[in-house]
Protein backbone atom coordinates (compact mmCIF):
# COMPACT_ATOMS: atom_id res chain seq x y z
CA UNK A 1 0.00 0.00 0.00
CA UNK A 2 1.12 3.62 -0.80
CA UNK A 3 -0.12 6.42 1.24
CA UNK A 4 -1.91 9.05 -0.57
CA UNK A 5 0.12 12.21 -1.38
CA UNK A 6 -0.30 15.57 -0.43
CA UNK A 7 0.76 18.84 -1.15
CA UNK A 8 1.11 20.25 2.99
CA UNK A 9 2.68 17.48 4.69
CA UNK A 10 4.04 13.52 4.39
CA UNK A 11 0.72 11.67 5.25
CA UNK A 12 2.43 8.78 6.08
CA UNK A 13 4.34 10.42 9.03
CA UNK A 14 1.31 12.34 10.13
CA UNK A 15 -0.85 8.82 10.05
CA UNK A 16 -1.32 7.72 13.98
CA UNK A 17 -3.22 4.54 13.36
CA UNK A 18 -4.08 3.12 9.63
CA UNK A 19 -5.84 -0.45 9.04
CA UNK A 20 -7.95 -2.56 6.55
CA UNK A 21 -11.70 -1.60 6.36
CA UNK A 22 -14.59 -3.64 4.47
CA UNK A 23 -14.22 -6.81 3.32
CA UNK A 24 -10.56 -7.46 4.16
CA UNK A 25 -11.09 -7.11 7.88
CA UNK A 26 -14.56 -8.81 7.64
CA UNK A 27 -12.49 -11.91 6.41
CA UNK A 28 -14.41 -11.20 3.64
CA UNK A 29 -12.55 -10.28 0.60
CA UNK A 30 -12.43 -12.06 -3.03
CA UNK A 31 -9.19 -11.45 -4.67
CA UNK A 32 -9.85 -10.25 -8.77
CA UNK A 33 -7.86 -13.80 -9.42
CA UNK A 34 -11.21 -15.18 -8.37
CA UNK A 35 -14.13 -12.91 -10.01
CA UNK A 36 -13.68 -10.89 -6.75
CA UNK A 37 -15.81 -7.72 -6.59
CA UNK A 38 -13.69 -6.32 -3.76
CA UNK A 39 -11.72 -3.30 -3.47
CA UNK A 40 -8.93 -3.32 -0.61
CA UNK A 41 -9.82 -0.71 1.46
CA UNK A 42 -7.60 1.49 3.78
CA UNK A 43 -8.54 4.01 6.85
CA UNK A 44 -6.79 5.51 9.33
CA UNK A 45 -6.34 8.86 11.80
CA UNK A 46 -4.22 11.87 10.95
CA UNK A 47 -3.09 14.23 12.61
CA UNK A 48 -1.67 17.31 10.38
CA UNK A 49 0.70 19.91 11.42
CA UNK A 50 0.24 23.27 13.79
CA UNK A 51 -0.90 25.72 10.87
CA UNK A 52 -4.04 23.53 10.20
CA UNK A 53 -5.07 23.77 14.29
CA UNK A 54 -3.71 27.30 14.98
CA UNK A 55 -3.11 29.06 11.74
CA UNK A 56 -5.85 29.35 8.13
CA UNK A 57 -5.15 26.24 6.96
CA UNK A 58 -8.20 23.80 6.82
CA UNK A 59 -7.53 19.78 6.38
CA UNK A 60 -10.09 17.12 7.05
CA UNK A 61 -9.54 14.21 4.96
CA UNK A 62 -7.65 12.65 2.19
CA UNK A 63 -8.70 9.85 -0.30
CA UNK A 64 -6.96 8.41 -3.62
CA UNK A 65 -7.91 5.03 -5.67
CA UNK A 66 -5.29 3.85 -7.06
CA UNK A 67 -6.08 0.83 -9.11
CA UNK A 68 -7.94 -1.95 -6.63
CA UNK A 69 -6.96 0.73 -3.48
CA UNK A 70 -9.27 2.84 -1.67
CA UNK A 71 -7.71 4.62 0.83
CA UNK A 72 -8.96 7.23 3.16
CA UNK A 73 -7.61 9.14 6.04
CA UNK A 74 -9.21 11.42 8.30
CA UNK A 75 -8.01 14.32 10.55
CA UNK A 76 -8.46 13.47 13.60
CA UNK A 77 -10.70 15.45 14.74
CA UNK A 78 -13.13 14.54 11.78
CA UNK A 79 -12.58 11.43 13.08
CA UNK A 80 -13.74 11.34 16.77
CA UNK A 81 -16.90 13.28 15.75
CA UNK A 82 -17.58 10.30 13.14
CA UNK A 83 -16.89 8.00 16.11
CA UNK A 84 -18.92 9.88 18.56
CA UNK A 85 -21.75 9.41 15.95
CA UNK A 86 -21.14 5.61 15.91
CA UNK A 87 -20.73 5.76 12.02
CA UNK A 88 -19.89 1.47 10.80
CA UNK A 89 -17.01 2.39 8.56
CA UNK A 90 -14.88 4.38 11.29
CA UNK A 91 -16.09 2.44 14.34
CA UNK A 92 -14.25 -0.61 12.99
CA UNK A 93 -11.01 0.71 13.11
CA UNK A 94 -10.79 0.35 17.01
CA UNK A 95 -11.88 -3.25 17.17
CA UNK A 96 -10.01 -4.93 14.48
CA UNK A 97 -8.18 -8.17 14.48
CA UNK A 98 -4.55 -7.14 15.62
CA UNK A 99 -3.63 -8.65 11.84
CA UNK A 100 -5.26 -6.44 10.26
CA UNK A 101 -3.89 -3.04 11.19
CA UNK A 102 -0.97 -1.45 8.89
CA UNK A 103 0.29 1.51 11.71
CA UNK A 104 0.07 1.64 15.17
CA UNK A 105 1.86 3.84 16.80
CA UNK A 106 1.38 4.66 20.80
CA UNK A 107 -1.72 7.49 20.39
CA UNK A 108 -3.13 5.23 17.97
CA UNK A 109 -2.81 2.33 20.99
CA UNK A 110 -3.94 5.06 22.83
CA UNK A 111 -6.89 5.65 20.91
CA UNK A 112 -7.80 1.99 20.68
CA UNK A 113 -7.57 2.03 24.31
CA UNK A 114 -10.35 4.22 24.94
CA UNK A 115 -12.44 3.08 22.49
CA UNK A 116 -15.21 2.35 25.08
CA UNK A 117 -15.82 6.26 25.12
CA UNK A 118 -17.54 5.82 21.92
CA UNK A 119 -19.54 3.13 22.88
CA UNK A 120 -23.25 4.08 22.97
CA UNK A 121 -27.17 3.40 21.92
CA UNK A 122 -26.43 5.90 18.76
CA UNK A 123 -24.99 2.95 16.90
CA UNK A 124 -28.50 1.74 16.24
CA UNK A 125 -29.38 4.75 14.35
CA UNK A 126 -26.15 4.52 12.36
CA UNK A 127 -25.87 1.14 11.36
CA UNK A 128 -29.74 0.66 10.71
CA UNK A 129 -29.52 3.69 8.63
CA UNK A 130 -26.56 2.77 6.64
CA UNK A 131 -28.45 -0.68 6.00
CA UNK A 132 -31.50 0.72 4.83
CA UNK A 133 -29.26 2.66 2.43
CA UNK A 134 -28.01 -0.75 1.16
CA UNK A 135 -31.61 -2.16 0.97
CA UNK A 136 -32.54 0.19 -1.18
CA UNK A 137 -29.08 0.25 -3.46
CA UNK A 138 -29.62 -3.53 -3.75
CA UNK A 139 -32.16 -3.73 -6.51
CA UNK A 140 -31.21 0.02 -7.99
CA UNK A 141 -27.85 -0.91 -8.95
CA UNK A 142 -24.83 1.96 -7.85
CA UNK A 143 -22.04 0.89 -10.25
CA UNK A 144 -19.03 3.25 -9.52
CA UNK A 145 -15.48 2.59 -8.58
CA UNK A 146 -12.70 -0.36 -9.10
CA UNK A 147 -14.96 -3.10 -9.49
CA UNK A 148 -18.30 -0.86 -10.97
CA UNK A 149 -19.00 -2.55 -14.16
CA UNK A 150 -18.35 -6.46 -12.73
CA UNK A 151 -21.24 -4.71 -9.75
CA UNK A 152 -23.23 -4.06 -12.88
CA UNK A 153 -23.15 -7.57 -14.24
CA UNK A 154 -24.23 -9.00 -10.49
CA UNK A 155 -27.28 -6.95 -10.87
CA UNK A 156 -27.61 -8.53 -14.28
CA UNK A 157 -26.80 -12.10 -13.67
CA UNK A 158 -28.70 -12.48 -10.57
CA UNK A 159 -31.46 -9.62 -10.24
CA UNK A 160 -30.33 -7.42 -7.48
CA UNK A 161 -26.67 -6.14 -6.09
CA UNK A 162 -25.33 -9.00 -4.11
CA UNK A 163 -22.50 -6.81 -2.75
CA UNK A 164 -25.00 -4.75 -1.28
CA UNK A 165 -27.18 -7.51 0.35
CA UNK A 166 -23.89 -9.31 2.03
CA UNK A 167 -23.18 -5.47 3.68
CA UNK A 168 -27.30 -4.97 4.80
CA UNK A 169 -27.32 -8.39 6.93
CA UNK A 170 -23.68 -7.84 8.68
CA UNK A 171 -24.68 -4.43 9.32
CA UNK A 172 -27.80 -5.32 11.26
CA UNK A 173 -25.95 -8.01 12.59
CA UNK A 174 -22.79 -6.20 13.87
CA UNK A 175 -25.32 -3.09 14.92
CA UNK A 176 -27.14 -5.71 17.24
CA UNK A 177 -24.03 -7.38 18.74
CA UNK A 178 -22.90 -3.95 19.76
CA UNK A 179 -26.05 -3.02 21.36
CA UNK A 180 -25.96 -6.22 23.34
CA UNK A 181 -21.69 -6.70 23.83
CA UNK A 182 -20.52 -3.03 23.58
CA UNK A 183 -17.87 -4.22 21.25
CA UNK A 184 -18.01 -4.47 17.75
CA UNK A 185 -17.15 -8.09 15.82
CA UNK A 186 -15.35 -7.15 12.99
CA UNK A 187 -14.04 -10.45 11.94
CA UNK A 188 -16.92 -11.99 10.72
CA UNK A 189 -18.22 -15.64 12.05
CA UNK A 190 -20.43 -15.32 9.96
CA UNK A 191 -18.27 -14.82 6.77
CA UNK A 192 -19.05 -18.60 4.97
CA UNK A 193 -22.86 -17.42 5.03
CA UNK A 194 -22.31 -13.79 4.04
CA UNK A 195 -19.64 -15.02 1.47
CA UNK A 196 -22.66 -17.03 -0.23
CA UNK A 197 -25.03 -14.04 -0.38
CA UNK A 198 -22.19 -12.07 -2.14
CA UNK A 199 -21.49 -14.94 -4.89
CA UNK A 200 -25.07 -14.93 -5.20
CA UNK A 201 -26.61 -18.21 -3.62
CA UNK A 202 -29.20 -16.72 -2.15
CA UNK A 203 -32.10 -15.60 -3.91
CA UNK A 204 -33.25 -11.92 -3.45
CA UNK A 205 -36.52 -12.73 -1.80
CA UNK A 206 -34.37 -15.12 0.37
CA UNK A 207 -32.29 -12.11 0.91
CA UNK A 208 -35.52 -9.72 2.20
CA UNK A 209 -36.76 -12.05 4.33
CA UNK A 210 -33.80 -12.54 6.14
CA UNK A 211 -33.66 -8.34 6.24
CA UNK A 212 -36.73 -8.13 7.74
CA UNK A 213 -35.68 -10.93 10.29
CA UNK A 214 -32.73 -9.10 10.98
CA UNK A 215 -34.65 -5.49 11.32
CA UNK A 216 -36.72 -6.54 13.83
CA UNK A 217 -34.37 -8.43 16.28
CA UNK A 218 -31.89 -5.24 16.00
CA UNK A 219 -35.03 -3.03 17.16
CA UNK A 220 -35.44 -5.45 20.06
CA UNK A 221 -31.51 -5.26 21.12
CA UNK A 222 -32.37 -1.50 20.79
CA UNK A 223 -35.27 -1.35 23.04
CA UNK A 224 -33.19 -3.25 25.57
CA UNK A 225 -30.20 -2.26 25.41
CA UNK A 226 -28.07 -1.29 28.77
CA UNK A 227 -25.73 0.85 26.56
CA UNK A 228 -25.36 4.79 27.28
CA UNK A 229 -27.48 6.85 25.30
CA UNK A 230 -24.71 8.90 23.90
CA UNK A 231 -21.19 8.85 23.81
CA UNK A 232 -18.85 10.06 26.70
CA UNK A 233 -18.33 13.70 24.92
CA UNK A 234 -16.49 15.05 27.89
CA UNK A 235 -13.56 12.10 28.42
CA UNK A 236 -13.13 12.21 24.29
CA UNK A 237 -12.50 15.85 24.24
CA UNK A 238 -9.64 15.66 26.86
CA UNK A 239 -8.31 12.70 25.42
CA UNK A 240 -8.61 14.70 21.51
CA UNK A 241 -5.97 17.10 23.42
CA UNK A 242 -4.17 15.29 25.25
CA UNK A 243 -3.48 13.54 21.76
CA UNK A 244 -3.07 16.10 19.71
CA UNK A 245 -0.80 18.67 21.85
CA UNK A 246 1.80 15.22 22.68
CA UNK A 247 1.52 15.13 19.03
CA UNK A 248 2.72 19.07 17.75
CA UNK A 249 4.80 19.28 20.94
CA UNK A 250 6.85 16.29 19.74
CA UNK A 251 6.78 17.71 16.07
CA UNK A 252 7.53 21.54 17.53
CA UNK A 253 9.55 22.67 14.52
CA UNK A 254 7.22 21.85 12.15
CA UNK A 255 4.42 24.18 10.88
Amino acid sequence: MKYPKSPYFDVENHAVLVGYRGSISHGMFIPKERDGIDDKDVMGIIIPPKRFFYGMGKFEQIEEFVGEWDIVMYEIRKMFRLLVKANPNVLSLLWLDETDYIKRTSLGDRIIAARDLFVSKAAFHSFTGYAHSQLSQMTRGEFHGYMGEKRKELVQRYGYDTKNAAHLLRLLRMGREFLVEGKLFVKRKDARELLDIKMGLWSLDRVKEQAEKEFALTNEAYIHSTLPSQANNGKIDELLIEIVNEFLNGNSKEY
